[in-house]
């Protein structure tokens, strides 16, 4: 028996679906099918007995520890410092070890380093012209040259011994220092070495240091913010041995975990904040200090331990006495510190789960130029960020956790982080601070904060892939900044990195950080962005959250690759996910999905009373033909019209008049239906729903799911989701069948209404199109000479300063 075919006929033709040919690593030797959706497995490592495919540590998994004991003194007047260490290095690897890899950060200030002599000039045009006669060199930038030639930078080392006493072989290479071993270091065993250091501290402002000294002209006094300060033991890996790569300033570090024992001696009247707890408050603070640290632990809101009239009061005179600070530190990865006179101290205790919980002191150091901007933020600011951050991975594992005020825009150390942001001197001797003070303020101390838990517990490489902890904390810096106030623009919302995504100076996010050419957007913006979508529309918060959390708590305190990530992301929420890391990670598609035709289709009844009814509503929809109207304008009448007693039985009907051979035509196809297909057939009639065919084209080559709002006749609105799988068999076009229910009839559709896939074109994103909102301005269009010469000198000015700002602001 002849089966019937049920057809659906639409009302305009579509149009052919073409695609080109893609390279791809999976070779496609006839026709044109690109598979977006192939697995990683050819980009990803191959699971071993230190990593396992779930993206966990495996059971042979091992990382090396150091611990440092250092004795350091810091010579205010010069602006130098001191220092012996002893490092304790214990060999956990498989492997023996003949020299080991030290990190010399300080010496990127060299005149000879990588980093200087491959540093470019970003000279500016006066007036724009492509091959300009003359440049502009800031003041910022003379400063610099002028600051790094007047002062002999990089460290001194001296005394490099063994615990025997004997003289170790040292080779320095740019930023880094290899020690040979007097004899191979084997597995499980540990070696023990000591040295002298020292270096004079630049100045941050002048220099665009991670860290460094700031002086205030007004009161004599400096700031001394202390990072990257003394040689370090680079990272020893299973996945690429010795990270010994030279530091050139944007991939930070990679560092092993250890124990710190570190004493500090800096003039009497400091106060010194650093990585740890202080193990000696009776030698450094006074009784009333030590009780008001108690008074904070269980305060409401934060107490002075250094008040802002002791902090005066510091500021009027130096000393030549000293004291020694003491701070110990358990299972970190580096020590940084901040020390000076000005500083005030205030302090709240933080009960992570309640009273009976660990008690972390959030503390915040600051100068009279913090003002009330610090007084009433960053404290607060600290203890919300372990509250949001913990959610999202573990309780806070350290004792403290700090802010302090400097010179540095942001920067983030185990348990103590720089920020920088202040108030502004009024002409009657107060200080205020602006909404967009407050704002960064508030945001930059969630961000640094939050970078105690990625990378300075999750340990991620820095030196290689910066997203791994600038994105993520991104992330997350958004979540906990939308939670203190979601009208703070802080964090990163998907239509953030539009601009990025479709600009052609982009590299993959899986660049190599050095080799980035624009680190913000592409380590911070673009990967949180990628993040918020895979949370908030691809695998839903549960899903995202318990994954995200399963990844910090299964690498807390250890070192994390991509491919941990990515599959443990995987493994814990059940959704493959490769596409997407491929898409927004390994490559510079961006999202552009167009709806390029909406099909109303009709069912074919092929019942001639139903069918002829709708085509001649269809025939009485469309247009008077022109000559016809024109015709009829005229007063022309027809020959029928003239002649009405000519006339037969088309006459009187129209050629949609069902007549008996339509009906028996009818009759004799639904005898011809199983019993099954007529069942169907006459329940589809009864129905009859609305079938749309939505007509998608990919523009960006990024595949996303689609989300749709249907806005139908009655004013009513619907959202649907659409799996990013829909691309999986064609990436360039697709065309989707919607079915709503009699009387709910579609006048228009919207692709991510609410700017949620960083869809780089929403005007492609409407059916019907929409009239896109511009504005006009007015302008004059000639100036006199005289006015011309003025602004041309006012804009040098203004951007001379501006460079300045941003040349700071660059290095930062």
């Amino acid at each position: 028996m002849k089966k019937a075919v049920l057809k659906l006929s639409a009302l305009v033709l579509p149009l052919a679906v073409s695609s080109a040919v893609m390279a791809s690593s999976v070779e496609q030797t006839k026709g044109s099918f690109v598979d977006k959706f192939r697995q990683l497995d050819e980009a990803l490592p191959t699971p071993n007995v230190y990593r396992s495919a779930a993206g966990e540590p495996a059971e042979h998994y091992w990382q090396q520890q150091v611990n440092y004991d250092i004795d350091a003194k810091l010579d205010e007047k010069k602006r130098r410092l001191t220092a012996s260490q002893t490092i304790e290095y214990k060999n956990n690897s498989p492997h023996t070890l003949k020299y080991l890899w030290l990190q010399l950060d300080q010496n990127i200030f060299k005149s000879d380093s990588i980093a200087e002599m491959t540093s470019t000039f970003n000279g500016k045009t006066l007036q724009g012209d492509p091959q300009p006669k003359e440049t502009k060199l800031s003041l910022g930038q003379l400063r610099r040259q002028q600051f790094m030639a007047d002062n002999e930078l990089g460290y001194q080392i001296a005394n490099v011994k063994d615990e025997d006493g004997k003289e170790l072989k040292v080779t320095v290479v740019d930023t880094l220092m290899r020690i040979d071993l007097n004899k191979p270091l084997k597995p499980g065993k540990d070696v023990e070495f000591s040295m002298d250091f020292a270096f004079n501290i630049v100045e941050e402002d002048a220099v665009g240091a991670r860290s460094g000294y700031e002086h205030f002209e007004e009161d004599g006094n400096d700031i001394f913010l202390l990072a990257q300060w003394f040689p370090r033991l680079a990272a020893y890996t299973d996945y690429e041995a010795w990270t010994n790569k030279a530091f050139l300033g944007s991939g930070e570090f990679t560092l092993e975990f250890g124990n710190y024992d570190v004493e500090l001696t800096v003039p009497a009247d400091h106060i010194v904040s650093a990585t740890g707890k202080l193990d000696n408050p009776s030698s450094v603070l006074t009784s009333t200090q030590r009780k008001r640290l108690e008074q904070a632990e269980d305060a409401k809101r934060p107490v002075f331990i250094v008040t802002e009239e002791e902090a005066l009061e510091n500021e009027k005179e130096g000393t030549d006495k000293t004291k020694t600070w003491h701070f110990k530190a358990e299972n970190v990865r580096d020590f940084a510190w901040a020390s000076s006179r000005k500083f005030m101290w205030d302090a709240k205790g933080y009960h992570q789960g309640g009273k009976d919980q660990p008690l972390v002191m959030a503390m915040s150091f600051y100068p009279k130029e913090g003002g009330d901007l610090w007084k009433k933020y960053s404290t607060e600011a600290v203890v919300h960020t372990m509250q949001v951050y913990s959610r999202f991975s573990f309780d806070y594992p350290y004792p403290v956790a700090q802010s302090v005020n400097g010179p540095v825009g942001g920067m983030e150390y185990p348990m103590i982080t720089f920020n920088g942001p202040r108030t502004d001197l009024q002409d009657d001797g107060t200080r205020t601070y602006s909404q967009a003070e407050k704002r960064f303020l508030i945001g930059v101390v969630i961000h640094e904060v939050g970078h105690i838990y990625f990378p300075m517990v999750v340990n991620s490489d820095e030196r290689q892939w910066t997203w791994m902890d600038e994105g993520l904390n991104s992330f997350l810096d958004g979540v906990a900044g939308r939670e203190w106030d979601h009208t703070i623009p802080w964090g990163v919302e998907p239509r953030d990195v539009v601009d990025y995504m479709k600009s052609e100076n982009q590299v993959p996010v899986m660049t190599q950080s050095d080799s980035v050419l624009r680190l913000g957007p592409n380590a911070y913006t673009k990967p949180a962005a990628a993040l918020n979508i895979l949370r908030e529309v691809i695998l839903g918060r549960e899903l995202f959250d318990f994954a995200f959390k399963e990844y910090a708590q299964r690498w807390k305190y250890k070192r994390p690759t991509p491919a941990d990530f990515f599959r443990t992301m995987e493994e814990a929420s059940g959704v493959d996910l490769d596409w997407f890391w491929r898409g927004w990670f390994y490559t510079t598609d961006h999202v552009d999905i167009s709806l390029d035709k909406v099909y109303q289709l009709r069912l074919d009844t092929k019942n001639p009373d139903i069918d002829f009814n709708r085509l001649r509503d269809i025939e009485a929809d469309k247009p008077m033909p022109l000559f016809v109207k024109r015709n009829k304008e005229e007063g022309k009448k027809l020959w029928v019209e003239e002649n009405p007693d000519v006339t037969d039985f088309y006459d009187e009907n129209d050629r949609f008049t069902v007549t008996n051979k339509e009906r028996n035509a009818y009759n004799k196809f639904l005898k011809g239906l199983e019993p099954w297909e007529r069942k169907t057939f006459e329940r589809a009639i009864k129905e009859d729903k609305n079938y749309y065919v939505l007509e998608f084209s990919n523009l960006g080559g990024l595949v996303m799911p689609i989300l749709l709002e249907l806005t139908y006749e009655d004013g009513t609105k619907e959202e649907q989701y659409i799996p990013a799988e829909i691309w999986r068999r064609n990436h360039k076009h697709v065309q989707k069948l919607i079915v709503t229910e009699k009387g709910k009839n579609l006048v228009s559709v919207t692709v991510d209404p609410r700017w949620e896939t960083a869809d780089v074109d929403v005007e492609n994103n409407n059916y019907p199109r929409r009239i896109i909102p511009s504005r006009i301005e007015v302008y004059k269009r000639e100036k006199s000479k005289a006015k011309v010469s003025r602004d041309i000198m006012q804009d040098i000015k203004t951007e001379l300063k501006n460079d300045d700002d941003k040349d700071a602001q660059e290095q930062k």
